[in-house]
């Protein structure tokens, strides 16, 4: 049964994110795969170690080695036979000009960086760049190539007939192709640098971990830690799939990987498939803006605002503790509602033995944080923690990496930053094309003029929307970098900090994967829980209320984006955050529809205006400030009046 799940698992994911599809070699052509995705690797480590190359030449390299390994991974066309002894002889010829065109690059960027001249020859080069990137994306991300093609098509050809302020120039073939390929805003831009340096190390990391047996001293703990509470294997669920989300950053792959254990788990408890699918499904993605590595994505930001890495993760902790409070408490309440008890005690491992057997596999995550914490580059730390991981493996036999387990974890890890990595890429020509066109402005200045100046909620909420459908069926890092071209600058323009509007934009272009009508992340789950994908969608949104709600606030008051703020004392900030995990909890409370003074099993239903209360003392709660945290805790006090009213007048009802 269990294998079965994994496949359904592993089809829902292919059907629902192209960048799993890949093939399987076999014989020669697996070995070939293998020495080229370790030499990928080397390359990667001695490249951002040593800094030998320039910028640009890194990313060059970098791509030049990138979309051959698309091309030999994944299939041309959906339904090719995956299980191969060679790649088609167009793949081959694919690969041969994608190494030729970046060589050429490589060989001549220099000399057009002297003179910024294209001869016809690189029109030509920069003309194959593109269709070759194009072709990659087309395999590894399919919507984001089609998304990438509508804004190339915009910038080179159908803009300049456009009246008004969204019309753009009539732009010569030779100034399209050096803004995209020859300059550092198009392909070879920050996107690709991004995935030449943190995206790639990180994978890597990653991989490391996940092959030192880190996956299952993440379980384990969670068990210790929430087992034997009402509702455990929920709990376990989202604390163990926050933990590997924020390490792989991909909501989909997670769901697929940690759903397959604990969706079955969930439904054996007692909880309703589509809630169990819902719970996966909203805890996966949050992991995508979750500290300490937030799935790469972080690293993107913190390069888009010139800022350190550390700024960044410090001002998501909160947002993102808040998001799992919310989530927890929601399914701890549903626990209570159908009468579940937790796991029985022998099934719950002792924290001492789990400590004593994996404990010393944090070692790695503590040497990331440190080594940040002090002053050192993301990168550095990462380099140096990938290389902790294997002699911190070998303080136990159980968790040892032995020469062949380190080459799969190299091989796995170069293997997943492929597909990520060329959505970087692509993601250059939407960059380009919204610089040179100045759409982004554009775009912003029509919602300033809709809303007015200083309208920050009403500006948010057009941005939210905005965020949510340009994220939708996108990779993570995809759709915060596609948001932030074209979102941020509204908030920005509105009356929002920097960091506001960028963590605003992150977290809304990740929650697109539970909302409805693509809510990728859902569809796995329902598909894995074979539960209604709809109902699974809406029970997650309202898992995930806290994450939809929290940033509004931010947004106004960024004393919640701990560090964004000059002058703010660490008091204020403890303050807010306090009165903000009280609302989140009332906000479950309400949505929940469960008596506060009563969680035993025949408990009574709120009534609907002692749930509205619960839910606007929540919302309340959650802004950072004295009068509307008096008036919430007088909403409260006036629930808990009604909900005595109400339990005393009402008989039991036994428990839905």
């Amino acid at each position: 049964m269990p294998q079965e799940i994994e496949e359904k698992a592993q089809q829902l994911m292919e059907e629902a994110d192209s960048d799993s599809r890949t093939r399987t070699y076999v014989g020669a052509m697996d070995w070939i795969l293998t020495a080229v995705l370790i030499c990928f690797a080397a390359f990667q480590l001695w490249a951002n170690l040593t800094g030998t190359l320039g910028a640009v030449k890194l990313r060059a390299a970098h791509v030049m080695i990138l979309l051959p390994l698309a091309f030999i991974l994944y299939p041309t066309f959906k339904k090719e036979c995956r299980r191969r002894s060679w790649m088609p002889f167009w793949d081959v010829l694919l690969s041969i000009a994608a190494v030729f065109c970046f060589a050429y690059i490589l060989r001549r960027y220099d000399a057009l960086a002297r003179t910024g001249r294209l001869n016809s020859t690189d029109v030509w080069v920069g003309i194959g760049c593109l269709v070759l990137s194009f072709e990659a994306a087309r395999r590894t991300s399919g919507n984001l190539a089609v998304i990438a093609l509508v804004f190339l098509s915009y910038f080179a050809v159908w803009g300049r007939y456009i009246p008004g302020m969204f019309g753009t120039a009539a732009f010569p073939l030779k100034r399209v192709i050096k803004s995209l390929v020859w300059d550092t805003i198009g392909i070879l831009g920050t996107g690709s640098g991004v995935s030449a340096t943190y995206i790639f190390i990180f994978v890597l990391f990653g991989a490391f971990l996940k092959y030192s047996g880190f996956s299952q001293f993440i379980n384990d703990i969670s068990l210790t830690l929430v087992g034997r509470t009402p509702g455990g294997p929920a709990k376990v669920s989202v604390i163990a799939s926050a933990m590997m989300g924020m390490i792989n950053g991909s909501a989909i792959a997670n769901v697929a990987t940690t759903g397959t254990i604990t969706i079955p788990l969930m439904k054996k408890t007692g909880y309703r498939k589509e809630f169990a699918g819902a719970v996966e499904a909203v805890a996966s993605t949050g992991g995508q803006f979750t500290p300490p590595i937030m799935g790469a994505v972080g690293f993107v930001m913190a390069e888009f605002m010139a800022v350190s890495y550390t700024k960044v993760m410090l001002a998501a902790a909160i947002p993102a503790v808040l998001y799992y409070v919310s989530l927890l408490w929601s399914v701890h309440l549903e626990a209570k509602r159908l009468g579940l008890s937790g796991l029985a005690p022998e099934n719950i491992p002792k924290a001492a033995e789990v400590l004593k057997a994996r404990g010393h596999l944090l070692i790695p995550l503590v040497v990331l944080l440190v080594l940040m914490f002090r002053g050192y580059t993301p990168l550095f730390a990462a380099i140096v923690a990938i290389f902790v991981t294997v002699p911190v493996s070998w303080l136990r036999k159980e968790t040892r990496m032995t020469p062949k387990i380190i080459l799969q974890a190299v091989v796995e890890g170069s293997r997943s930053a492929v597909g990520v990595g060329v959505s970087c890429v692509i993601i250059g020509v939407i960059i380009g094309s919204v610089n040179m066109t100045s759409l982004g402005v554009n775009f912003g200045s029509l919602i300033l003029k809709v809303v007015g100046e200083g309208q920050l909620f009403l500006g948010g909420l057009m941005v939210m929307v905005m965020s949510i459908i340009l994220g939708m069926g996108v990779p993570g890092v995809a759709a915060y970098v596609i948001v932030y071209a074209v979102a941020v600058p509204v908030l920005r323009g509105v009356g929002a900090t920097e960091m506001a509007a960028n963590m605003f934009c992150l977290i809304y272009a990740c929650l697109s994967n539970i909302t409805p009508p693509v809510a990728m992340s859902s569809y796995v789950a329902s598909g894995i829980a074979d539960s209604d994908m709809t109902k699974t969608s809406l029970i997650a949104i309202k898992l995930g209320i806290a994450g939809f709600i929290v940033p509004f606030f931010f947004l106004d008051n960024p004393v919640l984006l701990y560090g964004s703020t000059e002058g703010v004392a660490i008091g204020t900030t403890l303050y807010s955050f306090a009165t903000a995990c009280m609302g989140v909890l009332a906000l479950a409370g309400g949505l929940a529809g469960l008596p506060l003074k009563k969680f035993s099993s025949g408990v009574t239903t709120l009534r609907l205006i002692g749930r509205a209360l619960l839910v606007a003392a929540g919302i309340l709660l959650i802004s950072p400030s004295l009068l509307t945290d008096g008036i919430a805790l007088a909403l409260i006090a006036l629930q808990f009046i009604l909900d005595k009213a109400v339990l005393s007048r009402a008989e039991p009802l036994s428990p839905a």
